[in-house]
């Protein structure tokens, strides 16, 4: 092993908006004062008491990747007991429908306010 994951940094117009947006999805809290994780201005950091620590760093030209395109780089997979409520729980917060999975499908895909894709998936 050469080393370990720090966080996952993701690059939007807003950071601090972006961050609640995650925090009010999964849980944790943003900017909790940490020597670790000094964030300059423009940036936000999320942590929770499990899972990777989430990073956004705020670039005025950002543009959001496109689902299902070849040049697509990432997504984040949450994982919710019942599909339904969380798809009008993240509509509420923002987030646009990209693709509902199919019927029986155990996953439906979103974009955050940013553009960058996230699926919910049953377990």
């Amino acid at each position: 092993m050469i080393g370990r994951l720090r966080c996952l940094v993701l690059d939007c117009p807003d950071a601090p908006r972006l961050a609640d947006f995650y925090r009010r999805l999964i849980g944790g809290e943003v900017e909790r004062p940490d020597p670790r994780w000094a964030v300059g201005e423009g940036s936000a950091v999320l942590r929770g008491d499990a899972g990777p620590v989430l990073a956004f760093q705020g670039v005025a030209d950002h543009r959001p990747p496109v689902w299902g395109a070849p040049e697509q780089q990432f997504h984040l997979d949450v994982r919710v007991d019942d599909l339904g409520a969380a798809h009008d729980a993240v509509l509420a917060l923002g987030a646009v429908p990209l693709d509902d999975g199919g019927d029986g499908q155990a996953w439906r895909v979103y974009a955050d306010p940013a553009g960058h894709p996230f699926r919910l998936v049953r377990p």
